[in-house]
């Protein structure tokens, strides 16, 4: 675990729908259906009505955010960051505002632990390292006013991308 400025942040592995955290993020795409990927698992496992929620206050621009309940999920809420528009690729710029407005969302919800994939890699064509050095900033621009937050969880899905985000968490630490 490592602190930047009133945040825990930690790194752990596995599956984001299995976290017990007042709120998972979702890697989402603008117009918020949910295909493969994040998406897909929070759909399979939460159920249907939280896409069903998620396109009703959409389509959002890239880079904005949505909170919609967690179905069935041990999450509360599942906040929906749109690090891309449907079937263009991400941006380091989308992914960091999507990350801001999910943190004023969260704050918004009195959420106190929340949980970030790494928004717009694989799929979405960024790369491990790109988005958690996204999703870092997107974090710090919540410094002097985190809300209630006071634990992030990274999450790696497999034990190699954890391992990245791990290696981008320490270097940004640093140079806080």
């Amino acid at each position: 675990m490592v602190r930047v400025c009133s945040l825990d942040i930690e790194v752990v592995t596995g599956d984001i729908t299995e976290l017990d955290v007042d709120a998972i993020v979702n890697a989402a795409n603008s117009d918020l259906w949910m295909g493969a990927g994040v998406a897909g698992a929070i759909k399979r496992k939460g159920g249907t009505e939280i896409e069903r929620e998620a396109m009703s206050k959409g389509p959002i621009e890239p880079g904005e955010a949505v909170i919609t309940g967690a179905g069935r999920l041990r999450a509360r809420y599942v906040i929906h960051c749109a690090g891309m528009p449907p079937g263009r690729p991400a941006t380091v710029n989308y992914v960091r505002s999507s990350v801001s407005h999910a943190m004023e969302l969260a704050k918004e919800h009195g959420v106190s632990e929340i949980a970030f994939p790494a928004i717009g890699a694989g799929v979405g064509g960024l790369s491990v390292n790109e988005s958690a050095q996204a999703i870092l900033e997107g974090l710090r621009a919540h410094c002097d006013d985190p809300g209630p937050v006071r634990r992030v969880l990274l999450v790696g899905y497999t034990a190699d991308s954890a391992k990245a985000l791990e290696s981008v968490l320490t270097d940004f630490a640093q140079g806080e």
